[in-house]
């Protein structure tokens, strides 16, 4: 029996009653949430007990918890339920002016600073029933781009990190060591003695979660001496002033990290490789009529961006 054929013979509102399960872990507080009878959404759990052949939710003391297989649904189960929304959302035509959808985009506190909060502002003036999401990934997501971008509108990352996937380029920064204005031993500027001697913040430290700007200090033969690794652009300055250490930000970024006080922003002491930001997104959203004019939002926000200089 093809896929099809046995997608035909469900009742996709299961899904429905399947991801309130998954979330309340309680037939009770689902049938609440769904306002539905409680004999009814315990119909619907047995039928889904029947076609995963599975208990889904597995008593333990006065509690429910979900077993094993419940646990993976619950990572695809909300991703389906807006996939199926925006295909009964969709329209022939489509006017940004008197929408309400929201766009879900995945990206780093930097992207969000930069390029993320132009485009919210840009809909804003021109389709202001439009709403955004903004969502922090991490190197799972990353991972998992493929699937995660079936469930979500995009993803904001340089390139370096991603293959097989749509992109929309927007716009190019450049890498600035950031320091503390007080650092004496930076005065003048920062040498590659002082990349191997003076301690480091970092923003990602591992084997699939990095810079190009750190990776590229490694390949010039020095290991740093890293005393704090953060997992935000925005937080780094807050790590740097009133120390000797160092870190590396996007240019574009500077001028926030002046603005938090007590930080200089030097000229890196080697080539630093170029960040090429792009959009990235799935197939599936290729002909998609709003998603066209999310990109187009993108590139416009992102062609008004002016990286301040060190």
């Amino acid at each position: 029996m093809s896929d099809k054929s046995s997608l035909s013979r469900l009742d996709l509102n299961l899904l429905v009653s399947l991801d309130a399960l998954l979330t309340e872990r309680s037939v009770t507080r689902a049938a609440e949430r769904l306002h539905l009878s409680q004999p009814a959404l315990s119909a619907s759990l047995a039928r889904l007990r029947t076609h995963f052949n599975d208990p889904i939710l597995a008593r333990t003391g006065n509690t429910y918890e979900l077993t094993p297989l419940a646990s993976r649904l619950s990572e695809h189960t909300a991703a389906a339920l807006d996939a199926a929304q925006r295909v009964f959302d969709s329209q022939a035509e489509w006017d940004p002016s008197q929408s309400t959808r929201e766009f879900a985009i995945y990206g780093s506190d930097y992207s969000f600073a930069t390029t993320g909060r132009r485009i919210a502002s840009l809909a804003a003036e021109r389709a202001p029933g439009v709403r955004f999401r903004f969502m922090m990934h991490n190197p799972q997501i990353v991972d998992e781009a493929v699937n995660r971008l079936r469930g979500a509108d995009a993803l904001l990352m340089p390139h370096g990190f991603l293959t097989d996937l749509p992109f929309t380029d927007l716009w190019n920064d450049t890498w600035v060591v950031i320091a503390s204005d007080d650092n004496e031993a930076v005065a003048d500027g920062v040498t590659l003695e002082h990349v191997g001697r003076l301690p480091w913040v970092f923003t990602y430290l591992s084997r699939s979660a990095f810079t190009s700007a750190t990776r590229q200090i490694q390949q010039l033969g020095i290991e740093p001496r890293v005393e704090a690794v953060v997992e935000s652009f925005l937080a780094m300055p807050l790590f740097i002033a009133g120390t000797d250490r160092l870190g590396l930000l996007q240019a574009g970024l500077a001028d926030y990290a002046r603005n938090v006080g007590g930080i200089r922003v030097l000229e890196p002491p080697f080539d630093a490789t170029p960040i090429h930001n792009a959009m990235w997104w799935h197939p599936v959203h290729r002909r998609d009529p709003e998603h066209e004019w999310l990109r187009t939002l993108a590139v416009e926000a992102a062609s008004g961006i002016e990286p301040a200089a060190a």
